[in-house]
């Protein structure tokens, strides 16, 4: 793995600091082993040999960029919890007061958190085990830290793509800004002729984007794959969330006619940082028929797609890749959460983790769903991501009892998203 944390892996590091955003994933499994310390043995040796779970940041120096140091997986990485009531209810409110517990990646990259025994898995008949794999962001998004968590469950191998920083360093900055200039002029004139759609339109601020208040909630809804429209598993889900927010923010009185969504987008390769993506506006539209809103989530999803794929996009990111780290430790440090925008790319986060075949178990309990909690933030107090494994899609929802209208408003709400997936 890379060295020197590269730029825009050492912006997730340091905004950590401001805006908490540990990665969780969640894992249910069918059943479990009968010795769960000796089964947390066979992970702590998976995770030994691979490399980029093999290691924290060293942030010591006040001129460069924070660097990968080798650590040694150990025990500590591994928490075994205890809960006085075994049911998945109980449990995800465990989860929840993990995120509270922020990681210091100076010390540690990750931590697994493992609950056994745990009654009432969806889909699981019978008492299952779960465990929550809580990753720094600076080594990636969901999407690519669970190919780390499956390799751990014992997934014979994993395809990660190779990361290639840019070579250079501050000292290309000035080309590189005159090229992103051109590039950005080009795009300008695709944009105006019609080749590359228009950057997305910022949405009006609803009650999701106050500063959350109140308890925090996180919680499930899942489905198999057959029982969703019969569109791609991001539109079907976005589609659902858009019905079900709509009639939940409509019974307290909001305009949610413009709602719509921020979604991370993958960007095109090569990989210049762990974190390779770009949170993208799209349409939700709630008030069209559920035919006619799926295909204008999946023309908005194409259009975003096509814009990031323009050169200008990959121009920018190597001017910025070409900052010089003091420049952008201090721009972080003067970096205020406080600031509040008139206007928002998205009204709620939706996001997507795609873990593949169910072939990785916990000491030979079969995996049986995966789902993912993306942090909360100042301007966002609701949070959804769809996760994906074997057949079954699991949409983890994270909630501030702001967001949805106090008291009852996440019961509300989730009751308005089951509907909707069963209606889609």
């Amino acid at each position: 793995m890379t060295t020197r944390l590269t730029p825009i892996d050492a912006q997730t590091f340091w905004l950590a600091a401001k805006i908490p955003n540990d990665t969780f994933l969640l894992f249910g499994f069918v059943g479990g082993p009968a010795d769960v310390a000796r089964a947390v043995d066979g992970l702590q040796a998976r995770a030994r040999g691979c490399p980029e779970l093999s290691v924290r940041v060293d942030d010591g120096g006040s001129w460069g960029y924070p660097r990968w140091v080798h650590r040694d997986v150990d025990r500590s990485q591994f928490v075994v919890h205890d809960l006085e009531e075994r049911t998945w209810t109980a449990c995800l409110a465990a989860v929840g007061a993990l995120v509270d517990d922020q990681l210091d990646a100076t010390d540690t990259a990750w931590r697994l958190h493992v609950f056994a025994d745990v009654d009432a898995l969806p889909g699981v008949d019978g008492p299952g085990t779960v465990a929550v794999l809580q990753i720094s962001h600076a080594l990636g998004g969901g999407g690519r830290t669970s190919a780390h968590a499956a390799l751990m469950f014992g997934r014979a191998e994993v395809d990660l793509p190779t990361i290639h920083p840019p070579s250079g360093g501050p000292i290309s900055l000035p080309l590189a800004g005159l090229r992103a200039a051109r590039a950005h002029r080009e795009l300008t004139a695709d944009v105006d002729g019609g080749a590359v759609p228009a950057q997305a339109e910022l949405r009006p601020l609803l009650r999701t984007n106050d500063r959350p208040s109140g308890p925090r909630s996180l919680r499930t809804v899942v489905r198999r794959r057959a029982e969703l429209a019969d569109a791609t598993v991001t539109v079907a889900a976005l589609s659902a969330v858009s019905a079900a927010l709509a009639a939940r923010l409509g019974a307290l009185g909001d305009d949610a006619s413009t709602l719509g969504a921020e979604v991370p987008m993958t960007k095109p390769p090569p990989r210049l940082g762990y974190n390779h993506f770009g949170n993208v506006g799209v349409g939700l539209y709630p008030d069209l028929p559920a035919r006619d809103r799926l295909a204008r989530i999946a023309d908005d999803l194409a259009a975003r797609r096509l814009r990031a794929g323009h050169r200008a996009m990959r121009a920018a990111d190597l001017a910025f890749a070409a900052t010089p780290a003091r420049l952008l430790r201090w721009g972080m440090g003067a970096f205020d959460a406080d600031v509040r925008p008139a206007a928002v790319t998205g009204n709620t986060v939706v996001s997507s983790v795609n873990c593949g075949a169910a072939d990785f178990s916990f000491g030979g309990a079969p995996v049986a769903l995966v789902t993912a909690f993306a942090g909360l933030s100042p301007m966002m107090g609701l949070t959804h991501v769809v996760g994906g494994v074997g057949d079954h899609v699991t949409i983890g929802v994270h909630a501030a009892e702001s967001a949805l209208g106090g008291p009852g408003g996440v019961d509300e709400y989730m009751a308005l998203l089951e509907a909707a997936l069963s209606a889609t």
